[in-house]
């Protein structure tokens, strides 16, 4: 037994404070980089570095490994090497207005081009209602009236003249111009015209006919005159109201000469302005206007020479980083907003807001991705735009009425961002599995680890992330020992002597915590009491459960043995978590066996308290037992086996070689050590394997038997593949070292039973025998014991029905 007892050196690992070449963190330099990810960074690099538009980045891991903070400082750090990209502004559609175009302008001219069109429009609200009110436009349009009545009035004098030489004049009637005969100078009547010959009368008839003609050709010729009157009256205003703003457009196309789309855009300008000439004209009548309403037709609006500066990127330095919280899918790819008319909800272009797509444009997008998964249409609409590679405004309401509206359609704007994701591991691997686009368009996984080697380099380096944390927080620096003392809990918090934990989360509460007890004390820096102390108030305030089940087991109303030996009966470890604590406790375990065919009962799982992970580790025992003793006799036993008073479920393997020592125990008739606790999985093949929770599991046996009374007999059985998990408290090391407590790793059943029993397992022989005295030969002799009853009875039976 002895060579399978740890010395107290193989409990614990402790960080030498001598290594570290200061006296506190404040003399160490900033940290540069990020701690353990070689890995993960690495990836990044290779995603950042490949332009691809499907060579995204997802980066994985576990919340609190720094994932989030590592790569926004390595996108920062690369964008601000990286060309500012372009400002983008939206202006009005000049064929139907629904359909915005966008400007792409070098950064700070889309500002600079929004403050001068501002003006622009300032001074054509000013300037065009004048020309229609100036003395220059009534001159005009009198000289052009005048000139075409001058010709009117010419067509009428001829048309008269002709009329009057064939006896006929010109006279105006309800109907318009008439021809009237004459006699003597006089129109004659009606009955006059009637006295006439026959003759005079077709005479007459024949130049009224005539006549009628002329007076008709007169009548086109003025309607043509008037048709010519109003053209060249509007000709006049084009003029005059180019003249007016001309000048305005020809300084802003000089400034803007090396930029064909903001040229374009001035011409169509122009040309809307020349073609809405009817609408600056000064309106008649009245104007309503009621309050908190915004009326439309209160005259001519200029809001559509405006521009929408959609995006600014004057003040920025280097490509864009932009973390959206929120990726709702208006935050993510921009909106439409609408204000209240007079007659329902209305907008237009310089109503278009940029999203978090947008500002990203040209840099890098971080994204949660269980954000994005839990807000509706915004994934599916990201995968869009990767794969369209532009970014598309879209009312989404849209789609769910029964009535289609006009809406707006902005030009969508060319997407050149890389898209990083952050998610977990499960996330990632849900999607790789059920989404088939997925895998097209986040092909970079970096996957950020939980634990790092426990190396000289990265203890130097966790010495830094101390430093820089106090330095950037204005905490209290920490001494050697502090230092050590944080080292020490990583590794315990990853359970590995060998191993760093990465979830710096955790480390920065440490940290502040500790800074917090030190600075109470008045200390200029924290020591390794300041971190101890944090640790323990840390447990103290999630342990009251923990203390609950001390005192039921303290007052017996849990059941634990921890002296004398009993058969069939052995103590168990179990570990509860408790979300962000976890602790171990003892479990009685019993097994009970007899004649039968039923095999091992798992009362947990006949109730349904046990896992399958738990139901698995039980099946294992037929397996073991089969192989060892049912080489030569059938297996002829039923046994069942009990965590006593445990009334919810119960998982995982790690009690599977505590059942199997009970079990040996029940079969074989020997003791079990009550003083001595188990934890362990085991194989077909007896073979003992590591487990999970190791420490806690100690530390809870550790404690009951403390309130118990140590006796120098008692201690924890665990598998020695578990070894290099060990991180004990202080006091159980220091109780192993005056033998008050013990620690044996055993690696298989044989090795652990002896150890329990003070018996030896016993070697197989020849023929399958065992050594006499050993367990394995008293479980032999009783199975096969067992074995011959059972085909008595039964042949006893068969007798009595013949």
């Amino acid at each position: 037994m002895e060579q399978f007892r740890l010395a107290p050196e193989n409990l614990s690992w402790r960080c030498d404070p001598a290594q570290f070449e200061f006296e506190t963190t404040g003399e160490l330099p900033g940290l540069e980089g990020t701690i353990g990810q070689d890995r993960a960074l690495t990836a990044i690099e290779f995603g950042l570095g490949i332009r691809d538009s499907g060579f995204n980045i997802f980066i994985l891991g576990e919340p609190g490994t720094g994932r989030s903070s590592t790569v926004k400082k390595v996108l920062q750090g690369r964008a601000q090497g990286e060309p500012v990209p372009n400002d983008w502004c939206y202006v009005h559609d000049f064929n139907d207005g629904t359909r915005p175009s966008y400007l792409a302008l070098p950064p700070g001219l889309g500002k600079t081009l929004h403050r001068d069109v501002e003006a622009l429009v300032g001074q054509l609200a000013e300037d065009i209602p004048k020309v229609f009110e100036s003395k220059e436009y009534e001159q005009h349009k009198n000289r052009i009236a005048g000139e075409y009545q001058e010709k009117n009035k010419k067509l009428f004098q001829d048309l008269e003249v002709v009329v009057n030489q064939e006896g006929f004049i010109l006279q105006r009637s309800v109907s318009g111009l008439v021809l009237v005969p004459t006699k003597d100078g006089h129109p004659i009547s009606q009955q006059e015209y009637e006295d006439l010959a026959e003759g005079e009368r077709s005479a007459l008839d024949e130049k009224g006919t005539e006549l009628q003609g002329h007076l008709n050709e007169v009548l086109r010729q003025v309607r043509e005159l008037e048709k010519e009157m109003r053209t060249a009256t509007a000709q006049m205003e084009k003029d005059l109201l180019l003249s007016t703003v001309g000048h305005l457009f020809e300084e802003l196309e000089s400034k803007y000469r090396e930029h064909e789309k903001v040229l374009s855009h001035f011409e169509k300008c122009k040309k809307d302005i020349l073609e809405r000439i009817d609408e600056f004209r000064p309106s008649q009548g009245p104007q309503i206007s009621l309050p908190g309403m915004k009326m439309g037709g209160q005259g001519p609006s200029f809001d559509r020479y405006r521009t929408n500066l959609f995006l600014d990127t004057s003040e920025q330095e280097g490509a864009p980083v932009v973390y959206e919280p929120n990726p709702t899918y208006f935050n993510l790819f921009g909106r439409i907003e609408h204000i209240i008319q007079m007659g329902g909800a209305t907008t237009d272009f310089t109503m278009i807001k940029p999203g978090a797509l947008h500002r990203a444009n040209g840099g890098y997008l971080i994204l949660d991705c269980r954000e994005v998964l839990i807000n509706l249409f915004t994934y599916e609409a990201l995968k869009r735009c990767i794969r369209k590679g532009e970014i598309k405004i879209e009312d989404m309401a849209e789609q769910f009425r029964l009535i289609a509206t006009v809406s707006l359609k902005p030009q969508p704007i060319p997407l050149e961002c890389k898209i990083v994701l952050i998610g977990t591991p499960l996330l990632y691997y849900l999607l790789y599995q059920l989404d088939t686009d997925f895998r097209k368009y986040f092909k970079v996984k970096a996957d950020f680890d939980r634990m790092m080697k426990n190396t000289w380099e990265n203890v130097q380096q966790y010495a830094l992330f101390i430093g820089a944390k106090c330095q950037e927080e204005g905490l209290r620096h920490f001494d050697p020992g502090g230092v050590s003392r944080v080292m020490e809990y990583s590794a315990r918090l990853i359970e590995d002597k060998n191993r760093l934990s990465s979830r710096f989360l955790d480390i920065a509460d440490l940290i502040r915590e500790a800074a917090f007890y030190a600075e109470r004390e008045g200390r200029e820096a924290v020591s390794s009491k300041h971190v101890q102390l944090a640790i323990e108030t840390k447990i103290f305030r999630s342990n009251k459960l923990e203390e609950r089940l001390q005192e039921l087991i303290e007052d017996g109303t849990l059941l634990v043995d921890t002296e004398g030996a009993v058969v069939g009966q052995v103590n168990g470890l179990s570990v509860y978590l408790m979300g962000d604590y976890s602790f171990g406790k003892p479990s009685r375990v019993t097994v009970r066996t007899y004649l039968g065919k039923g095999g091992v009962i798992n009362i947990e799982r006949e109730v349904k308290l046990s896992g399958p992970v738990h139901d698995k580790g039980v099946m294992i025992l037929a397996g073991f037992l089969g192989e060892r003793f049912a080489q030569d006799k059938p297996l002829s036993l039923a046994a069942s086996i009990c965590f006593e008073q445990s009334y919810s479920g119960v998982e995982g393997d790690s009690a599977s070689s505590t059942e199997l020592y009970g079990l040996l125990s029940s079969l074989s008739g020997l003791p079990l050590r009550q003083g001595v606790a188990v934890t362990g999985s085991v194989n077909q093949r007896g073979q003992i394997q590591a487990i999970g929770g190791v420490n806690e599991k100690i530390e809870g046996f550790f404690a009951v038997c403390k309130a118990r009374g140590l006796t120098g007999e008692q201690g924890v059985m665990i598998p020695a593949s578990n070894e290099r998990n060990l991180m004990l408290q202080d006091e159980v090391v220091e109780a192993v070292r005056e033998g008050r407590f013990h620690i044996w790793a055993v690696a298989t059943v044989d090795e652990g039973v002896e150890v329990l029993t003070g018996v030896p397992a016993g070697e197989p022989q020849e023929k399958g025998s065992w050594p006499e005295g050993t367990v394995n030969f008293l479980v032999d002799r009783r199975l096969r014991e067992m074995a011959e009853t059972l085909h008595r009875f039964g042949r006893g039976r068969d007798e009595d029905k013949e």
